[in-house]
């Protein structure tokens, strides 16, 4: 069985979110990267979409028809500004040692209001969460923390020393948001895939906990900082608790987010310089 037609692979997942929206990417000039052996690059092709696949190992790209270009992402993308209407990165995100230049690049391959889909496991569900709390590791009884064999899956010499990390950089949906938003995306929306039987299970246990520690948090630093005029914070705060208590990410083995183009990364921080000083004054 191939991956895209196995449930507990993600690929199973994209490949039926593009199935069921196939009318979105329909004559879309979409990037794929990271490609790897190219089913989500198969699946865009078959909805209609222009790919264009890159990877940092395009030999492993079998998709007949189409070409696989080797790119480092950190490195750029040779594609010139605005060229793309939808990028894909599945699988990439927890791989990528500077994420926010990556984000950045994701921010200027698309045009305005672009969608940007990543998926990465899932560092915000209970499995996750207790997992590194017990170990520091991803998968519960599975896995040792990251280390110097296990979390380095492939480096090759012959290209200037390049190393391909496994999951060292794993992140949840909290860091996820606040890089995608320091990069110019807002979440558009998030796409269930299959719910994790661990986290099933922890989540009647944990949630009292998690929605009275978050109400808690939140009424706390709202009762600080409410006294500022047109202070954004009461709706920062709010979509942060929301995020937390969000049983779907509580419980979902992947996350599959849309982002949305919103700003230039210049032009989020020119903005956020203004809100930097409004903070300090009440810290």
């Amino acid at each position: 069985m191939q991956y895209e037609d196995n449930p507990v692979s993600i690929k199973f997942y994209v490949k039926r979110y593009i199935l069921q929206h196939r009318e979105e990417f329909v004559d879309k000039v979409v990037i794929d990267i990271p490609a790897g052996s190219g089913a989500t690059s198969k699946a865009l092709r078959d909805a209609g979409a222009e790919v264009h696949a890159y990877d940092l190992f395009p030999e492993y790209f079998t998709v007949k028809g189409l070409a696989c270009v080797r790119a480092n992402l950190i490195e750029g993308l040779p594609v010139p500004d605005g060229f793309a209407d939808i990028v894909f990165c599945q699988e990439g995100i927890e791989h990528f040692s500077d994420q926010y230049r990556a984000l950045q690049e994701f921010n200027r391959v698309l045009k305005k209001n672009g969608s940007l889909f990543i998926t990465t496991p899932n560092y915000s569900n209970l499995k996750s969460k207790l997992s590194y709390f017990l170990f520091e590791t991803e998968y519960l009884l599975k896995t040792m923390p990251p280390n110097e064999i296990d979390s380095i899956w492939m480096a090759d010499q012959s290209r200037s020393n390049e190393v391909y990390f496994g999951h060292l950089f794993l992140l949840g949906i909290q860091k996820l948001r606040l890089l995608a938003r320091l990069s110019g995306f807002r979440i558009k929306q998030f796409v269930f895939t299959k719910a994790s039987t661990t986290s099933l299970v922890l989540l009647p246990f944990a949630y009292p906990l998690i929605l009275l520690t978050n109400w808690w948090t939140y009424r706390n630093r709202v009762r600080r900082d409410h006294h500022i005029p047109g202070s954004p914070y009461e709706t920062l705060y709010r979509e942060l608790m929301q995020l937390n208590a969000n049983i779907g990410l509580l419980v979902d083995r992947h996350l599959f987010v849309e982002f949305e183009k919103e700003a230039a990364p210049a032009t989020v921080r020119s903005s956020l310089r203004g809100q930097h000083g409004a903070f300090n004054m009440v810290t």
